[in-house]
């Protein structure tokens, strides 16, 4: 049994290309049951994000289940296969693997280890299981591989530090206040990073939003989506002295938030301080305002300085998460190898048992009319002539089932004792692909 990969993500293919080889909830029940369709495919996974679509197969033959995977991505998505071929990566058994446990880890995110691929790799997994389009093996790859993005980041912390703009302003906002409990926040513009700033403080506790805006109906709009209130642009300075945070971005060309309005709210705030973030380019605040007592300004610059140190925390996290994802593959491959032998095992000791049952049954007829203590004694010694000569050929090959001559001694094995394998005839005969059990290369 082999595990494969085929997949597409933000960089291999362009938008236009993720989208039409995309899989929406409601449409993946029929679609694991057609990829289960294929002779080659013997379970699957489909994992589709914004950003990635890739299918997780279960195949004994490497070029076959490849080509499948290939074909039904060409049939859904009305591209030519030779263009999904251009634009998809594909990986077999030991890089399968350990590409899911970094793509569940965040370290294959196009933002290095964000939280959110996690849920997405085991939602992906339950409604694979809910249709029942998995098998053994996939079922204990993915739930090692939702352990292992757990494990990751719970141990190395590559998720706890900012890397965004818009919440390494909430990150700085929670430094100063320590609790956003109650705060208050005043919104200058209405574009999307003043949403989402707005919406990573309302996650916060942010409680108050007050949003202002050129357009007023764009102004209503974002302070509906917090129950929030919108002001008149030109009324925007009366209520600088309600918030204890201020987040600006516009496409102003110049200053909207000048010395003179923020000194007249401060003298009416009784000393409460003010925290402003200016994410505008080119700046929304004058400057001049960080002076203020009880003012802290922070522009675009301050921010990517945040980010540009959370990201360098991020990629000493990854080194370490990469570590912690080798050894989770190493004890995946040891179980896995294990699955390759124990069909021949179970078959040679099958053989074995056979072969003593039909010895034992003429050596006791020859030995006509003896007592049962004999009968005894002399099965007891069939068994463990049998056990002793099956023990060592039994340990060396799951001894060498790590190893890259596994599957040269799995065969001679097979060979010498004619054993038959279960399944061998639903399959046609099929041989399994040949290659070292430990890579599947």
């Amino acid at each position: 049994m082999l595990i494969i990969a085929v997949g597409v993500n933000h960089r291999t293919a362009p938008v236009e290309i993720r989208e039409r080889l995309s899989f929406s909830d409601h449409s993946l029940e029929a679609s694991l049951a057609r990829l289960n369709s294929y002779p080659a495919i013997e379970g699957c996974i489909i994992l589709s994000t914004c950003n990635r679509t890739e299918i997780y197969a279960a195949t004994r033959e490497l070029d076959e289940g490849l080509n499948a995977i290939w074909d039904f991505l060409s049939r859904k998505s009305g591209v030519d296969i030779s263009e999904i071929k251009n634009y998809t990566y594909a990986h077999t058994l030991y890089d399968t693997i350990r590409h899911l446990f970094r793509v569940a880890a965040g370290l294959d995110s196009m933002i290095l280890g964000e939280t959110q691929i996690l849920g997405q790799v085991r939602h992906a997994y339950q409604l694979a299981c809910q249709y029942g389009a998995t098998n053994r093996v996939l079922n204990t790859l993915f739930q090692q591989a939702i352990t292992v993005g757990k494990r990751v980041r719970t141990e190395t912390g590559i998720d706890q530090n900012a890397v965004s703009i818009s919440y390494a302003a909430v990150e700085l906002a929670k430094q100063q206040f320590k609790d956003l409990s109650g705060r208050s926040v005043l919104v200058i513009g209405a574009g999307k990073m003043s949403e989402l700033t707005a919406r990573y403080l309302v996650a916060n506790g942010v409680s108050g939003v007050i949003v202002s805006n050129r357009s007023y109906q764009r102004a209503v709009g974002l302070a509906a989506q917090f129950n929030g209130r919108a002001v008149k642009f030109d009324q925007l300075y009366q209520h600088i002295e309600e918030a204890d945070i201020i987040i600006s971005c516009t496409a102003a060309s110049h200053y909207v938030v000048r010395l003179n309005d923020v000194a007249e709210a401060i003298a009416r705030r009784r000393c409460r301080e003010l925290m402003i973030i200016d994410i505008a380019v080119p700046r929304d605040i004058d400057p001049a305002v960080g002076q203020l007592p009880g003012v802290t300004l922070y522009d675009i610059d301050d921010l990517q300085q945040v980010v540009d140190h959370n990201l360098a925390q991020r990629k000493k996290a990854a080194v370490a998460a990469e570590s912690i994802i080798e050894e989770e593959l190493d004890q995946f491959m040891q179980w896995l190898s294990m699955q390759f032998v124990v069909p021949t095992i179970a078959a040679l000791k099958q053989r074995g048992e056979e072969i003593k049952q039909k010895e034992l049954r003429r050596a006791l007829n020859r030995l006509g009319d003896i007592s049962e203590h004999d009968r005894k004694v002399v099965s007891s010694l069939a068994n463990s002539i049998v056990n002793q000569l099956l023990h060592v050929p039994v340990a060396q090959l799951k001894a060498y089932a790590l190893t890259p001559e596994g599957h040269l001694y799995m065969k001679v094995l097979q060979n010498l004792f004619k054993l038959e394998l279960p399944g061998e005839q639903s399959q046609g005969g099929k041989e399994p692909v040949q290659g070292n059990l430990a890579t599947g290369r």
